[in-house]
């Protein structure tokens, strides 16, 4: 029977290491969901240009502003949306929680000009695109009303809130009786106001 040299053996094996550990962490690149879906509990991430996309689905009239070109070859990146910026722009530039209401919210705030200045030089497609989008995705955020933004930041923390697999009920022991056991409520994570909330959405 034919047998690999050690030195052989060892080095497929690391090879196939190599490529199952690529597999199980990073599943994220490989999941592009077309419709509104929340973050498996595996912990996989969302694309965030499919998650642009679901938004720009359940609200068509929000402004795509997608004519930007790139600075290589001069093509129209027609997924570099206002959206997909503003998450990255959330989630990579400011390193905020996706999950959570309020810290959508602070990234709303900073767009209306209210919290924190935005840096041109640091804002997603500034050292790609022909023109930084900055000062016009700020325009197009600050002529959305009330309602859209209070819409925009609830179905983002929705999309990204991870779902809990269900419990399975402990079966009754034979000859104990059955019953029910008391439903046990998890209340959303609660949010604290902070000074200047009531800033974030003005009209």
């Amino acid at each position: 029977m034919f047998k690999l040299p050690s030195i052989l053996l060892t080095v497929l094996i690391g090879i196939l290491s190599f490529l199952l550990t690529l597999l199980i962490h990073r599943p994220g690149q490989l999941w592009a969901p077309s419709m509104a879906q929340t973050v498996p509990a595996g912990g996989y991430t969302l694309l965030v240009e499919a998650v642009a996309q679901q938004v720009y689905e359940q609200f068509p009239e929000l402004p795509k502003a997608n004519t930007y070109r790139r600075q290589e070859g001069g093509e129209v990146e027609v997924d570099n949306t206002l959206i997909s910026r503003f998450i990255r722009y959330h989630r990579d530039i400011k390193k905020r929680p996706t999950r959570y209401r309020l810290d959508w919210k602070l990234t709303l705030a900073d767009y209306l000009e209210v919290n924190e200045p935005m840096s041109a030089d640091r804002y997603p497609g500034f050292s790609t695109l022909q023109e930084n989008p900055l000062d016009g995705d700020r325009q197009l955020i600050q002529a959305l009303n009330r309602q859209q933004r209070q819409d925009l930041v609830d179905f983002l923390a929705e999309v990204y809130r991870p779902q809990t697999a269900p419990s399975t009920p402990e079966a009754p022991k034979p000859g104990e009786p059955s019953s029910p056991k008391p439903a046990v409520v998890t209340p959303d994570q609660p949010t604290l106001s902070q000074p200047g909330d009531a800033q974030l959405l003005i009209p």
